[in-house]
């Protein structure tokens, strides 16, 4: 018997479902933790002083501490307590949501934005791998889209409520106030099931060092493919999340509350999206033996469109509508996604697919977009032109990111037997 089957009956029905709840809720969070810093840009702009390019500067640093933190992280996930590695990085990134809140420079705002990225680095590569074991392959699906429905429904919490807090009180309560959550869940983290626990490994399993575990993913076509892909995609989902909030309010002259209400309703049709996309993966999977990455370069492809013609029409009338759309659509290839990293992936190597997945997300794509978006915009004379031309840009990256996926699927079904086999 495989170590997945072994771990999913090793699992209750409860067990399963508060792994789901707590580490969906902390994802929330996490998001949440995100776009607070993109709906107050304008707000820490006026005060310190700074243009669109060191803002792009801190959230990249942001990104990249990620990207270094990922992989190592996940790596000690697969070798520790998974619920301990969720608990302690919420918490941590919780301390330093709050200290971004007291910062006075350019420095004080980037230093624990680091710091912050460092403790969602490692919450991610433990809890994900928690999700995919606890559940069965054929409703792996499903149990990724309600967890990435955190990522919409954070970011339209963190946009909605982010941009009242900054227009009634200052920016910095903002980040004062969505501190808290994340170290009370950091605590239920802890009563989570760890399935590390349940089964033994193969020595040579756990011996594996850090850089075989690497080479050993990198082998695989499929996830070769796909962390390039899902790197190019962030490049205009990182570029969207950054910076639309700020064009919004220099396009139509509006505050950071109204902003956040139309950035907000754009992410929280991705509810919607993620919901489908998980039951799309899991249903053309039935049919088709490439499905799951075929609902992905599909998605993609879609949403990229999507966003090229909202953009052009500037977020109003009916490019909004395409905007609500394309708020939908963005996320509808990442259960597949999630799921695939698992699927594929030795059952010893879970924690670290996905490590693998976010370090390359950021390294080679999503970490980079806000600092080029906003030296392009201020290259271009900044206001609304020319940060609209910079996001126009960066949708390159979700048409890339489609064509990975579209080449990832050819040997989708050949990787999944392989790790069923192992």
């Amino acid at each position: 018997m495989d170590h997945r089957e072994t771990t999913q009956k090793n699992y209750s029905r409860f067990s399963a479902w508060y792994i789901l709840i707590i580490c969906s809720l902390l994802y929330m969070v996490n998001y949440i933790d995100r776009q607070v810093l993109s709906i107050t840009v304008v707000h820490i702009q006026a005060e310190l002083g700074l243009g669109d390019a060191l803002i792009g500067v801190i959230q990249t640093v942001f990104f990249m501490s990620m990207a270094v933190f990922a992989f190592p992280a996940a790596y000690l996930a697969d070798r520790w307590s998974r619920p301990k590695c969720v608990a302690i990085m919420a918490v941590l990134w919780s301390i330093f949501t709050f200290i971004t809140g007291l910062g006075r420079s350019f420095l004080g705002i980037l230093l624990p934005r680091a710091l912050v990225g460092v403790g969602e680095a490692g919450f991610t590569s433990g809890g994900i791998p928690l999700i995919a074991s606890a559940f069965p392959e054929k409703a792996r699906g499903l149990a990724m889209g309600i967890f990435n429905m955190a990522i919409p429904i954070g970011s339209a919490i963190g946009m909605l409520l982010g941009g009242v807090i900054a227009s009634t009180w200052t920016w910095r309560a903002a980040f004062f106030i969505f501190a808290a959550p994340g170290v009370l869940l950091g605590g239920l983290a802890l009563l989570m099931k760890d399935f590390s626990k349940q089964t033994k490994m193969e020595k040579t399993e756990d011996d594996v060092s850090f850089f075989k575990a690497a080479i050993s993913l990198y082998r695989i076509p499929t996830l070769r493919w796909l962390y390039l892909g899902f790197a190019m995609q962030n490049i205009t989902l990182f570029s969207f999340l950054t910076w639309t909030p700020a064009y919004v309010m220099r396009a139509h002259n509006v505050d950071a509350a109204a902003a956040g209400m139309k950035i907000g309703l754009i992410a929280m049709m991705a509810v919607l999206g993620s919901i489908l996309g998980g039951i799309a993966a899991d249903a053309w999977q039935k049919r088709n033996k490439r499905g799951r990455m075929l609902t992905a370069f599909w998605g993609l492809a879609a949403a990229s469109a999507l966003l090229v013609l909202s953009l052009m029409m500037e977020l109003s009338g009916i490019g909004f509508v395409l905007g609500l759309i394309y708020g939908a659509s963005s996320v509808i290839p990442l259960p597949a996604i999630t799921a695939v990293t698992q699927d594929v992936a030795p059952s010893h190597l879970k924690s670290v697919s996905w490590g693998m997945n976010a370090f390359c997300c950021y390294v080679l794509g999503g970490a980079w977009a806000p600092m080029i978006v906003g030296g392009i915009s201020d290259v271009l004379g900044g206001g609304a032109s020319g940060l609209k031309i910079a996001l126009l840009f960066s949708t390159l990256g979700g048409f890339l990111g489609a064509a990975c996926y579209r080449i990832s699927s050819k040997t989708y079904h050949d990787d999944l037997q392989r790790a069923a086999e192992d």
